[in-house]
């Protein structure tokens, strides 16, 4: 059965609904039973069901396709009171045909006691509707977690300023460990892998080029791994806030990004001041440099709200992050060129989101160029993912965290 509503005409006659619908069916071979027309009342925030109007049999004149003019009355005391969708369709083979994705009436009504309002009405079909649904949906899920970070932005600032200095408390050179860790870190793999291991990048074969190869792929390494390296015992860090005071529990792994962003902010002047110092100049495609944070940030924010979650779940989980890391570090070609990985290998390392961050680093402040951009796209729509994932693995776990502490 292959049902259509072609055309409408509505009109409002004594406070009841009037509609004169031009309907296109066509009987398939095998098909048996009546034809009916009807209508369903859902509710138009939710689209739950609350109940359904009358039906009428229509005539099928024979197997082949033909046009049918049907007259449909709907009176207020059919529906409840407020605002109501009103969806007529075929009713056929033991179902609603608009279930099937045959175009169906949209009716917006507001049902009062002195009769209906029309609002609104369209011929639709499932199929369009899913698409502004979807849209609604994702706008909603990234509207969420950013009207949160904006509205505690102060409370994020105090945190992050407070965990920086905490971290160092007591020591000599204090809150400029935040920049001598990485640089000692950095210190340490050069020396292994430059001098020891004598690796080079094709493109510069000389050990200052390995210096600042290596270095554009540790800038958003560094900040990621710090990240997703604490997230899974923040919640536990902080679990007298979570369990004695109204909190927003989501802004912990919020600081752990920040605070990550804040130390790759000097890393990157450093590296900056590395480049004026061995080429004598920073290159202008550098100016790319703020868009591809954007992803890092969704990545890396996405993951600490997943991590954060299930390390309470599994405690476990911040012990095995450390190892996890350290494979993840070298599955991405950061202290090695990609031409050192067997051919074979290639297209499975390419499922790595982080090894086109890398390359975009390596683009934007070494090659002089602006990021590939279906590689970026790509990147972008992950991190995304990762980001809406993360935030709603959290705010569904999130009521269960006081018990769990």
């Amino acid at each position: 059965m292959i049902s259509e509503i072609r055309d409408v005409e509505t009109r409002i006659v004594e406070g009841n609904l009037c509609l004169r619908l031009e309907l296109v069916l066509e009987e398939l071979d095998g098909f048996e039973g009546p034809v009916v027309l009807g209508w369903q009342a859902l509710d138009p925030r939710t689209g739950a069901y609350l109940r359904e109007g009358e039906h009428r049999t229509l005539d099928m004149p024979g197997r082949t396709r033909f046009e049918s003019v049907q007259e449909l009355t709907i009176r207020p005391a059919q529906l409840p009171a407020g605002p109501v969708r009103v969806v007529v369709s075929i009713l056929a083979g033991g179902g609603w045909r608009y279930r099937r994705g045959d175009r169906y009436l949209r009716l917006e009504l507001l049902s009062q006691p002195g009769g209906l309002q029309m609002e609104a009405a369209r011929i639709s079909a499932l199929a369009q509707e899913w698409f502004p649904v979807l849209s609604r949906a994702t706008g909603l899920a990234f509207r969420l977690p950013l009207q949160t970070i904006h509205s505690h932005r102060s409370l994020i600032r105090t945190m992050v300023w407070r965990d920086l200095l905490g971290r160092y408390r007591g020591s000599f050179a204090g809150v400029f460990w935040s920049v001598l860790n990485p640089l000692l870190l950095m210190a340490t793999y050069y020396f292994v892998f430059g001098i020891v291991l004598q690796a080079r990048f094709g493109g510069d074969p000389s050990r200052e080029g390995f210096v600042l190869y290596f270095l554009a792929g540790m800038l958003p390494w560094l900040p990621f791994s710090e990240a997703l390296g604490r997230a899974p015992g923040v919640l536990v860090e902080h679990a007298t806030f979570i369990k004695k005071l109204v909190f927003p529990v989501e802004t912990l792994p919020v600081n752990l990004v920040v605070s990550g962003l804040v130390t790759q902010g000097f890393a990157i002047l450093l590296f900056l001041a590395g480049l004026l110092l061995f080429r004598g100049e920073i290159p202008a495609a550098a100016m790319w440099l703020p868009l591809l944070l954007v992803p890092q940030v969704l990545l890396t924010m996405g993951l600490c709200w997943l991590l954060s979650a299930l390390g309470l779940l599994f405690r476990d989980l911040g012990q095995l992050m450390g190892f996890l890391l350290t494979v993840w570090f070298f599955l991405t070609p950061i202290c090695y060129p990609e031409e050192s990985v067997p051919q074979a290998a290639r297209p499975v390392l390419a499922l790595n989101p982080f090894l086109h961050l890398v390359r975009a680093f390596r683009d934007t402040l070494l090659e002089g160029r602006a990021p590939d951009w279906p590689q970026f796209a790509g990147l972008s729509i992950t991190a995304a993912l990762a980001f809406l994932t993360g935030y709603t693995v959290f705010h569904k776990l999130r009521r269960s965290f006081p018990d769990l502490l």
